[in-house]
């Protein structure tokens, strides 16, 4: 397959576009009038290889992006060859079809893939040392993107994320409060909750600056900025809403007693955006007050829980 032609209206196609932050990118993109292949997981399997290839020679995209995910972290510890073959396998195909294609990718991380043993902010180039089976899964995606594509392959990292588009730990918030019901939250992890629709404008602006040649390959760290604490997260949640912040009750990692272990600080340093004309993310609270009337609505119509 011939490289696609750039040009300003360009093709994307988004894998896992009924996800959450599917959803927001492909309406991002259709609102900017950019073409856009929405793809979900019953439309392509990113794990058949096959399937992979076909997709992306039948569209000819110039952009993927792949939000298609394992995103259940528990999970992962008891089926990790499952997380693997979707977090792993799944972009090692995407990205070997992009470079038959000519095709720039971008593959969305985690924050997951460090320990979140240190107290400061990891950077882009700082070593990763997952300690879950998820972890590990969404850095050998990070390899095989960067080995396969080291000039055209881009690794956006996130964390914390939350959106109007699926099940969330800010709507799950939103339901417990808007019942005045107690929660109990977990007071000893730190992070930077994001907000998907930021994301997904960033995800727009990097893949934009990509096909123009203003963005190096490679590692870019993005979310809202600042950071806290879920306890936190809860109780600012729960005062947008007028309840009292005082039914959050704050509780420890361990007396929550996951099978998966959390970082306990993820907060991602964001200094490579310089580098591709762009600024860091805007602050967590400001994103969470914009958020929170199309979170609240969306929460009304009983989207499923979630829990960090």
């Amino acid at each position: 397959m011939n490289a696609v032609p750039l040009s300003p209206n360009a093709r994307w196609l988004v894998t896992g576009a009924t996800g959450l932050l599917g959803h927001d990118l492909t309406t991002g993109l259709a609102r900017r009038g950019i073409p856009v292949t929405a793809l979900g997981g019953s439309s392509l399997d990113i794990t058949d290889a096959a399937a992979v290839r076909a997709a992306i020679s039948r569209h000819r995209p110039a952009v993927v992006v792949n939000c298609a995910a394992w995103t259940a972290v528990d999970a992962a510890e008891s089926h990790p060859g499952r997380a693997m073959r979707v977090n792993g396998e799944g972009p090692a195909h995407l990205a070997r079809a992009c470079r038959e294609g000519g095709v720039r990718m971008l593959q969305l991380s985690t924050d997951y893939v460090f320990a979140g043993l240190v107290g400061r902010p990891y950077r882009e180039d700082a070593q990763p040392g997952p300690r879950t089976a998820y972890g590990r899964s969404k850095l050998a995606g990070e390899q095989a993107v960067l080995g396969t594509l080291p000039e055209t392959g881009y690794v956006v990292r996130t964390a914390w994320l939350y959106g109007a588009g699926g099940p969330n730990f800010v709507s799950t918030m939103i339901r417990l409060a808007a019942r005045q019901d107690a929660a109990q939250v977990v007071n000893d992890q730190r992070g930077q909750p994001t907000w998907s629709a930021d994301l997904a404008d960033r995800l727009v602006a990097l893949g934009t600056a990509a096909l123009n040649g203003a963005a190096p390959a490679g590692i870019y760290h993005a979310t809202n900025t600042g950071e806290t604490t879920w306890y936190a997260l809860a109780r600012e949640t729960f005062g947008l809403l007028g309840a009292d912040p005082d039914l959050v009750r704050p509780i420890t990692t361990r007396a929550l007693a996951r099978p998966a272990a959390r970082p306990g600080f993820s907060v991602l340093d964001q200094c490579r955006w310089q580098e591709a004309g762009l600024g860091p993310l805007r602050d967590w609270r400001s994103a969470l007050a914009e958020a929170f009337p199309v979170l609240h609505r969306a929460a009304a119509h009983g989207a499923p829980p979630t829990a960090p």
